[in-house]
């Protein structure tokens, strides 16, 4: 039981003092968390706390590949009507 993070992390770095066992490692291209040490803040928080502070959606995945914040979690703004705002404004 682990969690993961994603292509789409940009080393805010964010997450990283807030994990209490200490498994987000600062590599390249993006962090990663340590399998063997994470264990999703289970006993010490009730969610975990690296996808609670996240500014990106999707970033951090849990064992099925499911994100912990997914699109629309952050902004409030469905995916459908991001998608069809980008698209309005690529067009102006």
């Amino acid at each position: 039981m682990a969690l993961e993070i994603i292509e789409s992390c940009v080393n805010c770095r964010a997450c990283a003092p807030l994990c209490p066992n200490r498994a987000i490692v600062a590599a390249q291209p993006h962090f990663l968390i340590d399998a063997d040490r994470c264990t999703e803040c289970l006993g010490d928080f009730a969610l975990p706390q690296c996808a609670e502070i996240c500014p990106i959606e999707g970033a951090i995945v849990n064992e099925i590949g499911e994100p912990l914040n997914p699109a629309g979690s952050l902004t409030g703004i469905p995916p459908a009507c991001w998608a069809s705002v980008k698209a309005e404004i690529a067009a102006r």
